[in-house]
This record gives structure tokens, sequence and C-alpha cells, in this order.
């Protein structure tokens, strides 16, 4: 009985450092694209991450995942190793990395339906009244925004969202059969052959005049949000359980803004507070209902 709330706060704990990472990712990978092809990017923080995942398999020497697990570890690739990484970058080429936060706000939402359809749950049906409401409230600001911004990178960065949702949600029922920190591992085992030949193809022509708070960017991106961030979240999810710790999302917005105003100076304006408040309280009420 007393092992349990030990095993709870631990996962709180992993799942919060987990969250501490992924705030510097849609920073980092603004900075990343300044002097980088948003593509490649994308492959570069997969293939670097996907190397150091292969040594660390190797060297824990892991069993090889079953045919069902392994149908699954697609999927959350094509959530997290691919679709976000890819779209975000995309995204970031348009619109400011204080704008994109925002859409971090319905992650957590988009994570709990995931999770309703993967297993098969049956919430309040006010879970599903606070999902409209904030989901409105993420796409009204996009619509808005585009308006004197970028609808295609408000698009892309909805999109990228999505898929996220999905891989969280997938690596989240995952990690309860196969492990927190394999799940990642795997997934980016998986897609490393595809990445490293895409990384060749879409590599740059000349690394000449490419600043090194864009390779700096590409490190974070590459090591921390696509490796060691995601070794903390899924070990998070495994111990404390994915409802309770995945809340701790509602703190990455805050994060990600006051990171936006003072690495790179972006200005984030009451609205775009506003839109976010809001949409967290639509997920702490969703979660209410979730179960």
């Amino acid at each position: 009985m007393e092992k349990l709330p030990e095993k709870s706060s631990k996962g709180w704990v992993n799942g919060f450092i987990g969250v501490l990472i992924f705030s510097g990712s849609l920073p980092a990978t603004r900075i990343a694209v300044m002097g980088f092809n948003p593509i490649f990017v994308t492959v570069a923080r997969a293939s670097v991450a996907g190397l150091l995942a292969v040594f660390v398999l190797l060297f824990f020497n892991q069993r090889r995942p079953t045919k069902k697990q392994f149908s699954q570890l697609i999927v959350t690739a094509i959530g997290v190793v691919i679709g976000f990484p890819l779209f975000s970058a995309m995204a970031l080429k348009h619109i400011t990395s204080a704008s994109s936060v925002v859409f971090i706000g319905i992650l957590p939402l988009l994570t709990a339906i995931f999770g309703v359809i993967r297993n098969e749950e049956k919430p309040h049906p006010a879970f599903w009244l606070f999902s409209i409401l904030g989901a409105s409230l993420v796409v009204g600001f996009a619509v808005y925004q585009g308006v004197s911004n970028s609808p295609t990178g408000n698009l892309l960065m909805l999109l990228a969202v999505v898929l996220c949702g999905l891989g969280y949600a997938e690596g989240a029922k995952l990690s309860k059969s196969l492990g927190g920190w394999q799940v990642i591992s795997w997934a980016l085992a998986i897609a490393l052959p595809l990445m490293i030949l895409l990384l060749f193809y879409f590599f740059p022509p000349t690394l000449r005049g490419i600043s090194i708070a864009s390779w700096l960017g590409l490190g974070y991106v590459s090591v921390f949000s696509m490796f060691i961030g995601f070794i903390f979240w899924y070990r998070g999810l495994a111990q404390g359980g994915t409802a309770s710790v995945s809340q701790l999302q509602l703190l990455q917005p805050f994060f990600g803004l006051a990171l936006a105003t003072s690495l790179l100076q972006e200005e984030v304006s009451t609205l775009m507070m506003l839109v976010t408040i809001g949409v967290i309280l639509c997920v702490v009420a969703s979660r209410k209902f979730a179960g």
C-alpha cells in the first residue's frame, strides 16, 4: 500500500521534467528553421535521436516488440517522430513560436480524446462539451490570427498537435506493456532507416552562413525534445497514470510563452494569453468527466 503513492509521486516528477523539456521544443525549432529547411530539421532530429535510441536498446539488451506492439509503435512514430516535428517546423516558418504555443494548449484535450477512442471508454457527455469548446477557442484564434498572420502556419500547427495527441495516446497505452522509455526508443528505431535516407537527400548544399543558434536549436530538439524528454514523459505516464500525469501538459503553454518572450523577444498579446487560459480551463473541466 505504501509503494503506490511513492510510484505515483515519481510519475509526477518524471512527467514534470518531460513537460519542462518539451516546453523548449517550439522556441528551439523556431531558431533551427531560421537556418535550416523544416524537412531537414525533422529528419535530422529523428536521425540523431534514433541513433541514440538504438544504442540504448542494444546496451540494455531489450527484447523485440511483438507484432501487435510493432503496429502500435508505427502509429506512435507517425505522431511524435514524424508528424508533430515536421508540421510544427513547417508552421514555424510562417508563425512565431509564441503563436504556436497557443495550439499546445489543446494538446492534453486531443490526447484525452484519442485515449478515449483507443481505449473504448465512455466519458460523460460534458467531456465532449468542453472538448468542443476548447477546440473552438483554438480554431477561432487561428482564424483570427490568419487575417493578419498566416492561415497556412495555423493550419499546419493544428495538424501537428492532432498527430502529436495521437502519438501521445498510443505511446501511453503501449508503455503499460512495453515500458516507458522503450516506447520512444523503439518508435525512433523503426523510423531510423527512412529518416537517415531522407537526411542525406535533404542535407543542405552548404553549411556556410548557418548560425550557431540554429545549430544549438537543432541540437536541442534532436537530443532533448526527441529523446530525453520522452524518456521522462512516458516513464511518468506509466508510473503515475495517463489520465492524471498528462494534466501536467497544462503547464507547457505557460513555459513556452515564457521562453518565447525571454529567448526570442517575441510579443505575447493579451488575446494570446486569454485564449491559452481559456483552453486550459476547458481541458481541466473535460478531464473531470473523462473517466
